[in-house]
C-alpha cells in the first residue's frame, strides 16, 4: 500500500511516495533506510527553476535534523509550465518511525524567488510497529 503526499504552492504541484527499504536495513543495529520519489511539476502560468532546497528531517525519538543545499539530486531544474521532474532521495534513520517536510527555494527568470512547500510525509516500517 504506497501512500501519497501533495502540496501544492504558486503553480509548483509536489507529489511525494515515501516507501520502506528492508534490503538496505538493519533493524538490530537501529539503521531503517527510506526512499521517496519526488515529482515536481508546474501546473502555473510561468516558469520556475528550482535553486535549493531545506528539509526537516524528525526521527521517531523527536530528533530534528536540517539539511540545506543547492538543487536536488545534483540538479537544479527548469520547469516550463506543463512540465514535470521525477526523483529519487533516500534518509536514513535510526528509528522505524519518523517524518520529513521542507522547502523548495524556487526563481522565476525574472529573478523573482519563491518557496514551495513539500508536503509533511511520513516513514515508517510498518513491520517494527506490530
Amino acid at each position: 500500500m504506497k501512500t501519497m503526499y501533495r502540496e501544492i504552492t504558486d503553480g509548483i504541484q509536489v507529489d511525494v511516495e515515501p516507501a520502506f527499504v528492508p534490503e538496505r536495513s538493519d533493524p538490530e543495529r537501529n539503521y531503517f533506510f527510506f526512499d521517496y520519489k519526488i515529482s515536481i511539476k508546474n501546473i502555473g502560468q510561468t516558469t520556475a527553476q528550482l535553486i535549493n532546497r531545506h528539509w526537516v528531517i524528525t526521527d521517531g525519538n523527536g530528533k530534528v535534523e536540517h539539511v540545506r543545499g543547492p538543487g536536488v539530486v545534483g540538479e537544479q531544474p527548469t520547469l516550463e509550465p506543463g512540465q514535470e521532474f521525477e526523483y529519487i532521495s533516500h534518509c536514513p534513520l535510526s528509528t522505524p518511525t519518523g517524518n520529513m517536510r521542507g522547502i523548495y527555494g524556487m526563481q522565476t527568470p525574472d529573478g523573482k524567488n519563491f518557496e514551495v512547500k513539500i508536503p509533511l510525509f511520513f516513514l515508517r516500517d510498518l513491520r517494527s510497529l506490530h
